[in-house]
């Protein structure tokens, strides 16, 4: 019988070892994934994405994969006149992750840039956001990412 392929720790599932954040590391692609996990939707997967506002510079935001997000909600919450998207040539260079591996434990270890997460994730027991890697997430509960990357839970789907 063959072995299990054991897949190698990405850095943000190391950052939560190390802080002994219980979490699980999952082989998901949302980007390009037709199939889910068993057990897993759409909405248990969790975007994020990086913005700029006109006072506070990057900011980030984290909802579900089947949510639109409210730049004018995000901006009122994060103290902007208004936010717009970072573009995608410029995302590598401000957050440290190419596009579909934003994560918000990378970012906030590397970085501190100001997260929100949309009120929805309270709902659930946990949510599935990048690691950090292409086709690699980890499962979290929300109220413990939260603390650990600083996040304010607020609404940001339109």
């Amino acid at each position: 019988m063959a072995k299990k392929q054991k897949l190698k720790k990405t850095l943000v599932e190391q950052i939560l070892d190390k802080a002994k954040i219980e979490h699980t590391g999952l082989a998901i692609n949302a980007l390009e994934s037709k199939t889910l996990p068993e057990g897993v939707t759409r909405s248990d997967i969790y975007k994020t994405l990086a913005l700029i506002g006109d006072k506070t510079g990057p900011i980030i935001g984290v909802l579900p994969l089947t949510e639109h997000l409210s730049e004018k909600k995000l901006a009122k919450i994060s103290g902007n006149k208004k936010v717009s998207m970072i573009p995608q040539k410029d995302l590598q260079k401000t957050t440290g992750y190419i596009h579909g591996a934003n994560n918000p434990v990378g970012i906030w270890q590397n970085k501190k840039f100001p997260i929100y997460l949309d009120t929805i994730a309270l709902e659930q027991d946990y949510i599935i956001c990048s690691a950090g890697e292409l086709g690699r997430s980890i499962k979290i509960a929300p109220q413990v990412l939260a603390d650990f990357v600083h996040a304010q839970f607020a609404e940001l789907r339109e």
